[in-house]
C-alpha cells in the first residue's frame, strides 16, 4: 500500500498540519482509519496519538482513497480542538465507545386494576334502514342545468 501527500498546509493558530493524502490500495479493500493514521505519523514523524484522521473517501472501484488527516503540535490542542466522536472514530474497534441506548430507569409499577363488573347488555334489534335511491352523480366540472320556470299570469 502507498501513498502520496497531495496537500499540506499549516495552521499556526491551531497548532496543526492539515493533509491529504491519496493512499493507494490496488486490490485491497479501502485501508481503516488505523492503517491511514500509523503511515501519517511515520511519514511526519510524529506521535501517533497526534495524529487524527477527519475522512476517508473512495469512489466506487476505486483503487485510491483521499483521506483528510490533521496532526497536532502537541497533545493539548489535540484534546482541546478534536471532537470526541473523530477521537472515537480513531480508535481501535475493541476500544470504541458505542452509542448505546441508556438504559431506561423502571418505573414504579402502577396498581393494578380490577376489571369492573358490567352490566350485561343485550344486543338490540336493529332498525333496517331503508335503502335510498340512489343519487345522481354529476360529471367533474358540469355546470348545474338551470330549470326554466313559467312566468305567472
Amino acid at each position: 500500500m502507498s501513498f502520496e501527500v497531495v496537500e499540506e498546509k499549516t495552521n499556526p493558530v491551531v497548532g496543526r498540519k492539515e493533509a491529504k493524502l491519496l493512499v493507494h490500495h490496488q486490490g485491497a479493500g479501502t485501508p481503516d482509519r488505523l492503517t491511514v493514521r500509523k503511515l501519517a505519523s511515520d511519514h511526519f514523524k510524529t506521535a501517533f496519538d497526534r495524529v487524527f484522521v477527519k475522512s476517508i473517501a473512495t469512489r466506487t472501484g476505486g483503487s485510491s482513497a483521499l483521506c483528510a488527516v490533521e496532526i497536532y503540535d502537541d497533545a493539548s490542542g489535540a484534546k482541546k480542538f478534536v471532537p470526541a466522536y473523530i477521537k472515537n472514530r480513531n480508535l481501535p474497534k475493541a476500544e470504541r465507545v458505542s452509542k448505546q441506548k441508556k438504559p431506561e430507569e423502571t418505573k414504579p409499577a402502577a396498581p393494578e386494576k380490577k376489571p369492573e363488573a358490567k352490566p350485561a347488555v343485550r344486543p338490540e334489534s336493529k332498525p333496517q334502514v331503508k335503502a335510498e335511491s340512489p343519487k345522481e352523480t354529476k360529471p367533474e366540472g358540469a355546470r348545474p342545468v338551470k330549470q326554466e320556470t313559467k312566468p305567472k299570469p
